[in-house]
């Protein structure tokens, strides 16, 4: 029992809850996006799925690992793009078009990938990001090897936390998508345009979702293979109502699910006889059971999931 408590005061325990949180943050926040201006996007799970492989593929291919994650953003817009069309103008079921793209996302995403990659009896791989030390700060005992020995996509990130935190908090754009997503008739009477705002914060969420994808491939892993996004990307749906619809809260949530993975992994080793089995349940049943606690006191966007018709009330 020592054994396990000392784990948690390890730097590397820590160091990698930050590493397993950045494609749940990028995710999360995407769909907090995609929420807060009132529109559902179930679509998570295959655009991170398709970012993953279209990110690895760009890479592979030649292009730099930038490149690669600027290629997956734009693949998850393009989903985005087609969710919002159909749930936006069109008014249709965002339950159905969202779980449409996911199989579409995934089954194309794996179509591609056997047809254009030659696979051998091991799947090929590319050098991956490495970790980005920040002179004068990676030396500080502890918090040196947690926050700033990280990839450069994981300090990408945190700062894409701040910078949405900022604008829906401070910004009349914010202020808009979150007025689109309480009472768009309201937008429309300040002479916006709540059809183009919700359009514009689905592609926006949606390329979140596929650079989240593109981690996986181009830091996590250096190759892909199918159902490698292992349900993360219901894991940020649930993370988003953890969160309040609040980027901030978002980020410890994304945290606290990847401290339970990241402790279950090293109890695995710690605590011998035990089945492997439910140490892996363990970070889903805490989750569901934090997600319990404190969604009881959530606020719902009053207009998620309903459609917008210009003129009607």
């Amino acid at each position: 029992m020592t054994g396990a408590l000392d784990l948690l005061l390890t730097a590397s325990l820590w160091a990698a809850v930050l590493r397993i949180a950045t494609p749940l943050i990028f995710g999360t926040l995407g769909a907090l996006l995609c929420e807060r201006a009132g529109v559902l996007n179930l679509g998570i799970e295959g655009i991170m799925t398709f970012g993953a492989m279209i990110g690895w593929l760009a890479v592979y291919q030649g292009a730099d690992l930038w490149t690669g994650l600027l290629a997956a953003g734009l693949a998850g817009a393009l989903f985005g793009l087609l969710h919002a069309w159909l749930t936006v103008p069109l008014g249709l079921s965002q339950h159905v078009s969202g779980l449409g793209i996911t199989l579409f996302a995934s089954s194309l995403s794996y179509y591609l990938y056997r047809l254009l990659v030659v696979v051998g009896e091991s799947p090929p791989t590319i050098q991956p990001f490495r970790p980005l030390p920040i002179p004068g700060l990676s030396t500080i005992p502890f918090l040196g090897e947690v926050l700033f020995d990280q990839a450069a996509p994981t300090y990408l990130a945190l700062a894409t936390v701040a910078v949405l935190s900022y604008v829906l908090a401070r910004t009349p754009l914010g202020l808009a998508i979150r007025m689109t997503g309480e009472n768009p008739h309201a937008v429309e009477a300040q002479g916006l345009n709540p059809i183009r705002l919700r359009t514009g914060a689905v592609v926006a969420g949606s390329a979140l979702m596929g650079v989240g994808g593109a981690f996986l491939t181009t830091v996590a892993f250096n190759s892909f293979f199918p159902y490698m996004v292992q349900g993360r990307g219901w894991i940020c749906i649930a993370l988003v109502v953890f969160s309040s619809w609040r980027p901030g809260k978002a980020l410890l949530g994304a945290l606290l699910f990847a401290l339970f993975d990241a402790y279950q992994l090293r109890l695995q080793n710690a605590v011998p006889g035990v089945p492997y089995q439910l140490f892996l349940m363990a970070p889903y049943l805490l989750s569901i059971l934090a997600l319990v606690l404190v969604s009881r006191r959530a606020r719902v966007p009053e207009a998620l999931m309903a459609p917008y018709r210009r003129g009607e009330r």
